[in-house]
């Protein structure tokens, strides 16, 4: 998972009907940024990787050794 773009939160945003302007969008963006460059190192070995939707399935899912 990669630092998401000003552009990308403004989708995500708009998507979820809170649409944000270029400013904000930038600010979220630069807030956020180093919590996914942290979690880089480690991403895709969790149940669920900085993707919230996944959760469910990661919390409902069945783990086998």
């Amino acid at each position: 998972m990669t630092r998401p773009t000003p552009k990308a939160i403004k989708a995500t945003a708009e998507t979820a009907g809170i649409p944000v302007d270029d400013e904000t969008a930038t600010r979220i963006s630069n807030s956020i940024g180093p919590a996914f460059e942290g979690f880089s190192v480690i991403a895709g070995t969790l149940p669920f990787d900085l993707e919230p939707s996944h959760f469910v399935l990661a919390q409902t899912a069945k783990v086998t050794k």
